[in-house]
């Protein structure tokens, strides 16, 4: 049995401007720091974290070396298919301006954003790699909002995902075999 922990990167300043990030690198805003130190000071109580992988975005690889650090475990591992989901023309826009630009259904645009195959694939065999690799360990994951939702859908499909993703919520998986269920979703107690 496998356990891994995925945990969206805190926050940033277009997070709170509602513009679309992608794969732009966009730093943590000092909330954001904020966020990840209590995380990684509610990880410190519990044992175990055998290893921590966080996209090579700088949100998200921050977030991990603030957890990592608090935790005691190192090194921190990037893995750029753990990347967000790519917005094309999109990023650094906010709504008003996809409507103003493209109409009020820019979603069906091919504005270069990223399919959700290509999402799949690369999350997939990354995932893949990972069990493969560090079967029965207890995993920490630091990626981003899209790119977790697009990948509990394929890899959980009887799971609903009820609520958006917060700055540093929680998911916990457990996998066996290739069955994975999910115990918490988008815990944010640790802000509290």
């Amino acid at each position: 049995m496998t356990r891994i922990t995925i945990i969206r990167h805190g926050s940033t300043s277009w997070n709170k401007e509602g513009r679309m990030q992608g794969s732009t690198d966009i730093p943590l805003d000092e909330e954001g720091i904020e966020q990840a130190r209590k995380l990684g000071a509610k990880l410190a109580t519990e044992q175990g974290w055998d290893i921590i992988f966080t996209s090579h975005l700088s949100r998200a690889k921050r977030t991990g070396e603030i957890i990592a650090e608090a935790i005691g475990l190192s090194p921190v591992l990037t893995d750029e298919r753990l990347r967000e989901v790519s917005g094309g023309q999109t990023e650094g826009t906010v709504e008003e301006d996809r409507i103003a630009k493209w109409g009020p259904d820019w979603r069906q645009l091919d504005l270069g954003i990223e399919a959700p195959d290509a999402v799949h694939e690369r999350g997939v065999a990354f995932m893949k790699d990972l069990l493969e690799e560090h079967a029965g360990k207890q995993i920490l994951i630091v990626s981003h909002g899209s790119f977790i939702r697009h990948m509990l859908r394929h890899l959980t499909p009887d799971f609903v995902l009820t609520e958006h993703l917060q700055n540093t919520g929680v998911s916990r998986f457990v996998v066996e075999e290739t069955k994975w269920s999910c115990d918490l979703y988008n815990c944010t107690k640790h802000l509290d």
